[in-house]
């Protein structure tokens, strides 16, 4: 009928069966009995006339004969109901079956929300990645690293992974993403596990501090470093003490300072950076803009080398923490080092103990703490300065009012009875200053909140 919606499919379908069902149980409608001679019927009870002829029907009770009526058809009005077309209860069950199978191709068409809802297995973790890694190299699966893959900081040092090890669990890492933190240092990486590691950090942009400490990564291992951090802008701390790094090693990673800016923290020490390294170094830290932290501590520095790395410091402009203990800076590098004091304004810890300094050169280096601003914590200790370069030290600290030191390390210097005065004087001026030291005599006393 016009203004009414097509029922759908199943709604046809149920009322289609429903009208063959009503039309099966129900009787046939009683007819209007056409008028003939009495003597033709045995009917005993006539039906009542209905005005219009139609086919008779036998009852239960008799015989009778009827006519069948020739005039106009009958038309059969039913009540009123839901509006559907005037075959609705007739389709055929080929015409239905063809409509179902439309509908099921409708169904089955491709859209952009069946993709979307699809279901696809996903491995956020890098479990059964690192489980097939480990199968395809040959090794053993850490059973830590399994239970440790969502934490926040991982540790997997004294594990003995080798460069297999590495190659098994570089890909797992790749996709990482709970994983910030990570220590990996004494496990015989050599240069090949390092690079595995390297080309993991180019692709992971979640881990922001990784030891590879202890390793002897080499000069491979450096280059594959150096290669990542012109790429990784995550990396903020990373840790290559114990690494048998030298020159050639120090050249790629020299490279690397000047292209990351993004690099806060950096531990070269216990390697065999020398003489020679030094210049290289030196020209990459007056470049670097990015580093606060860089610890080239228990190296071969010496000369010409200590000079320009002392050189660099004070074109820096970024650097907050240097140490550089147990080198060979002697006194030429002290001088070089208290020129570069004067002149830099960021650095706020210095440590240059146990670098064959005398008295010479601790002078040179209370030179450039008298105009030193910034500076916080300074060590000379282990340094055979004397109790007469402690002293040095000290009238340079009392003659600069501005200085900004905090703790001052002389520990394991000899110093004499008269320290003490110029102590307590200094402490006067700056109450906060701690100042260690080890004490020769039973009447050199200070206060032991200040002295430590």
């Amino acid at each position: 009928m016009p203004g009414c919606a097509r029922p759908s499919l199943a709604q046809r379908r149920c009322h289609g069966n429903r009208r063959v069902d009503q039309a099966r149980a129900a009787p046939m409608p009683k007819l209007p009995l056409s008028p003939v001679p009495e003597q033709e019927t045995d009917v005993g009870d006539r039906l009542p006339s209905r005005g219009t002829p139609a086919p008779a029907r036998l009852g239960s009770g008799g015989s009778a004969t009827f006519s069948r009526p020739t005039d106009e058809p009958q038309t059969i009005h039913e009540e009123s109901g839901p509006c559907y077309p005037e075959n609705a209860g007739n389709d055929s069950e080929e015409e239905m079956e063809e409509e179902e199978e439309e509908e099921e191709r409708d169904e089955d068409w491709d859209t952009d929300l069946e993709i979307e809802d699809s279901k696809t297995s996903h491995d956020p973790t890098g479990k059964a990645k690192y489980l097939n890694t480990c199968r395809m190299h040959g090794v053993v699966p850490i059973s830590y690293f399994l239970r440790h893959m969502k934490d926040s900081e991982l540790t997997l040092k004294h594990y003995g992974l080798g460069p297999k090890g590495a190659k098994a669990l570089a890909p797992s890492l790749a996709n990482n993403t709970s994983i910030v933190k990570l220590n990996l240092s004494d496990n015989w990486l050599d240069g090949d596990g390092a690079a595995a590691v390297a080309e993991m950090l180019k692709e992971n942009c979640y881990i922001s501090d990784v030891d590879l400490s202890e390793n002897r990564i080499g000069v491979k291992g450096a280059k594959a470093l150096s290669s990542m951090l012109g790429e990784n802008r995550t990396l903020l701390t990373l840790k290559l003490s114990g690494n048998e790094l030298d020159e050639r090693a120090a050249k790629y990673l020299a490279d690397a300072f000047v292209i990351n800016n993004k690099l806060e923290s950096l531990d070269l020490s216990h390697n065999m950076l020398e003489e020679l390294t030094g210049g290289v170094l030196g020209a990459a830290i007056a470049e670097n803009v990015g580093l606060k932290e860089l610890d080239l501590s228990w190296n071969h520095f010496r000369g010409k080398g200590a000079v320009a790395i002392a050189k660099g410091l004070g074109a820096n402009i970024f650097l907050r923490v240097l140490d550089l203990s147990y080198n060979g800076f002697g006194n030429g590098g002290a001088t070089a080092l208290g020129e570069a004091l004067k002149v830099n304004n960021v650095l706020e810890e210095l440590n240059v103990g146990n670098n064959r300094i005398s008295l010479e050169g601790a002078l040179c280096l209370a030179l450039g703490l008298k105009e030193n601003k910034t500076l916080k914590i300074f060590s000379v200790a282990r340094n055979p300065i004397q109790s007469d370069g402690c002293i040095g030290i000290l009238k340079a600290l009392q003659a600069n009012p501005n200085a900004a030191l905090e703790v001052l390390d002389f520990s394991e210097i000899v110093v004499k009875q008269d320290f003490a005065g110029l102590c307590d004087g200094i402490q006067v001026i700056f109450p906060s200053l701690q100042i260690k030291h080890n004490w020769t005599s039973r009447s050199f006393k200070t206060d032991p909140s200040k002295v430590f």
